[in-house]
Order: C-alpha cells, then sequence, then structure tokens
C-alpha cells in the first residue's frame, strides 16, 4: 500500500462518518523532537502515539499522549498489570497489527485493525479537552498531519470498534 492509498482510507472512512478535518501537507517527521526542530506546531492539541505490548501476551495497545510528555512504563505496567513485561512493539508488529510503519504511527491505522485487537488508552488531557477542541494526528502518513475536533476524533474511535481507555 502506498503512502497516498493509507491516506485515502483514512479520508473515506472520515468523510462517510461526516467527519469535518483539515489536511497540512509538511515535510516528513519522525519525531516530536523533528517537528519541533522545524517549528511545526499546530494549535490545539499536538500528540504523538506509542505501540505497546505485553512481552508475553498478546496484548497490544495505542497509547495517545501529549507531544512531549514520555511515558512512564512503571505506571503503565502498573495499569495493565503486566509487572515489568511492558515494551514497544516491533516494526513487524506494528505492520500486522495496524498496517503502519514506523513514524507514521497514528489511530487511523485502526482501520486496519478488523479484528479490534489493539486497546486504545486515550492521555487525561484528551478526556479533559472541550468537546470543540482540535487534536492533530498523522492520516497513516508522516508527511501530512490530520486536524479535527475532539468530537470528530472519538466518533471516529467509536466507529472503529477497539475498546478505548481514558487514563485517569
Amino acid at each position: 500500500m502506498t503512502k497516498q492509498d493509507a491516506r485515502l482510507g483514512v479520508y473515506k472512512v472520515l468523510d462517510d462518518l461526516g467527519v469535518s478535518y483539515q489536511i497540512h501537507e509538511h515535510q516528513a517527521f519522525f519525531t516530536v523532537a523533528e517537528a519541533d526542530e522545524k517549528g511545526y506546531v499546530l494549535p490545539g492539541l499536538n500528540l504523538k502515539n506509542l505501540f505497546i505490548k505485553n512481552k508475553r501476551g498478546p496484548e497490544r495497545y495505542l497509547v495517545i499522549l501529549d507531544d512531549h510528555r514520555r511515558l512512564d512504563f512503571k505506571a503503565f505496567a502498573k495499569f495493565t498489570g503486566w509487572g515489568n513485561k511492558v515494551t514497544f512493539a516491533g516494526d513487524d508488529e506494528l505492520m500486522e497489527y495496524l498496517g503502519l510503519t514506523p513514524g507514521s504511527v497514528s489511530p487511523f491505522g485502526l482501520i486496519n485493525d478488523l479484528q479490534h485487537r489493539v486497546i486504545v488508552v486515550l492521555a487525561k488531557s484528551i478526556g479533559q479537552a472541550a468537546g470543540d477542541m482540535t487534536v492533530n494526528f498523522h492520516p497513516n502518513d508522516n508527511t501530512a498531519t490530520l486536524s479535527l475536533t475532539k468530537n470528530d476524533f472519538l466518533k471516529f474511535l467509536e466507529h472503529m470498534g477497539n475498546t478505548v481507555i481514558f487514563e485517569v
């Protein structure tokens, strides 16, 4: 699948749901630090997405955090009950579960998770944000960013059918 095909799949799902969004084209960014270096910041919540797994089990989580926040692995391990078995999922798993490559991790990859195996964990800041607050994500391609409202993002997640957990 090409990057263009990946994007078009996202746009189609959002269009079918009646979700409004803005597309921001830019150079490829693989990390938040790269975007910062280029001064690329959009209004609203700028978020990052981490694909996490249980080293000894089938569980996979897509953790969505504020872009400058580091994941507290100890707290996450306690949250999941996994002890010290928490790690980043590998590139092959990212492709298998979400159909994505490194640098393009996005909640829109859930369109490829037809079995709803990935559990989504949303940062407290998303849960506390107003419904019309803008949230920003790659459209499964790191050369663009989509901006949509939190309410429309939650509508997308509900449509996908994956389990969603809000951080408390």
